[in-house]
C-alpha cells in the first residue's frame, strides 16, 4: 500500500460524496485541489475507483457493507478498509477479505469524533479517545491492552501491561495516558508507577507528572506535561499559547474530511479551553479571536485562512 490511512479516509470520503450525486463547482474545485495536492492522494483515488468497480462482483458480508449499508459509518469503513487491503486477482481479494486490519476488527473501537469509556474490573478504567482502537486481555494472570491506533487514557490499581506498536509499559497501578503516532509512542504519567521496555533497551521508569516520546530507535527527554495533556478525557481541547495549525490539527482528528490551515495563519498563537464536542461552535470562534475566515467548501472540506 502506497498511501496513508488518513489519505484513505479522505478518498472514502470524495467517493461518498459524489455517489450522492454531482459535485457543485466549489465541491468540484475543492477535490480537484485535494487530488492536485499530493501523487499519494491521485493514487488513492485511482485505487478506490479500481476496487468500487469490483465490489459488485463480490459476494462477502464486507462487499455487502460497502454497497448496501446506509450513509454511515459501517459503509464509510467497509470502504476504506477494502481500500487499504487493495486491488488484485479474485482469488487475493477473497483472501484478504479474511484477513482485515487489526484495528478495524479491535475489541474496542471509538469513532471519529466520539470517545468510549470501557470498565475493566476492581476499579480500574479504560477511555478511548477518538478514532482509537484496542484489544483488552483484563483476565487472568497477564492483564494486557493493546494499543492498535490512536489514544487511550488508563486508570488501574492492578497490575497490567500496555503494548504498542513501539514498546511495552508495565504498570502495578498508574493513571497514564498513551497515544499511538505513526512512526513513535507519546506517554503521559499522571500517578503511580510505570516501567517503559522498548527495543531492547534495559526497563526505565518513567517519572511522574512528565511525559515522553518512543520510537524504535529513540527514547525522547521526559517533560512537564502540557496543558491539553488528557484533556480530552474531559471532552475538553486546552490550547496554551499554541501554534493555530498544531490545534486545528488536534481538531481535526475529532472530524471527518480536511481541516486545512493556510500557512499565512499557522503561527498565529491561540489560547483557550474549548468543548470537543461541537468543533463548529470552535471553527466560529477562530473568526471572532483570530484574524482568520473559516472557508467551508462542505461539511468535510474546511479550510482556515486570513482575513481579506
Amino acid at each position: 500500500m502506497d498511501f496513508s490511512a488518513q489519505v484513505a479516509e479522505q478518498a472514502v470520503h470524495w467517493l461518498l460524496e459524489m455517489q450522492q450525486g454531482p459535485l457543485n463547482p466549489r465541491q468540484q474545485q475543492a477535490w480537484q485541489q485535494w487530488i492536485d495536492a499530493h501523487s499519494e492522494h491521485r493514487r488513492a483515488w485511482e485505487h478506490i475507483q479500481r476496487v468500487n468497480s469490483r465490489l459488485r462482483g463480490l459476494s462477502s458480508p464486507l462487499a455487502h457493507a460497502a454497497l448496501n449499508a446506509p450513509k454511515s459509518s459501517n459503509r464509510r469503513q467497509a470502504l476504506k478498509l477494502l481500500l487499504l487491503l487493495g486491488a488484485g486477482s479474485a482469488v487475493t481479494w477473497g483472501l484478504r477479505e479474511h484477513t482485515p486490519l487489526p484495528a478495524l476488527l479491535a475489541d474496542y473501537r471509538s469513532p471519529v469524533g466520539q470517545r468510549r469509556k470501557i470498565a475493566l474490573g476492581n476499579g480500574g478504567q479504560l477511555q478511548l479517545n477518538t478514532a482509537s482502537a484496542a484489544d483488552v486481555r483484563g483476565d487472568g494472570p497477564q492483564r494486557l491492552i493493546r494499543l492498535l491506533e490512536g489514544e487511550m487514557l488508563l486508570t488501574v490499581t492492578q497490575p497490567f501491561e500496555v503494548q504498542t506498536a513501539q514498546g511495552l509499559l508495565r504498570t502495578q497501578g498508574a493513571r497514564l495516558n498513551v497515544r499511538q503516532f505513526a512512526d513513535h509512542t507519546q506517554v503521559a504519567l499522571f500517578a503511580g508507577r510505570v516501567e517503559l521496555s522498548a527495543n531492547g533497551r534495559a526497563p526505565m521508569l518513567l517519572p511522574v507528572a512528565r511525559q515522553l516520546s518512543f520510537s524504535a530507535n529513540t527514547l525522547g527527554e521526559a517533560k512537564p506535561l502540557d496543558a491539553n495533556s488528557g484533556a480530552w478525557a474531559d471532552g475538553m481541547l486546552v490550547a496554551a499559547h499554541m501554534r493555530l495549525g498544531d490545534f486545528l490539527d488536534e481538531l481535526g482528528r475529532y472530524r471527518r474530511g480536511q481541516l486545512k490551515c493556510d500557512a499565512k495563519v499557522a503561527d498565529l498563537l491561540i489560547s483557550g479551553t474549548y468543548p470537543l464536542d461541537d468543533s463548529e461552535r470552535i471553527l466560529d470562534l477562530l473568526e471572532i479571536s483570530l484574524p482568520v475566515r473559516v472557508k467551508r467548501f462542505t461539511r468535510y472540506w474546511v479550510s482556515v485562512e486570513a482575513k481579506a
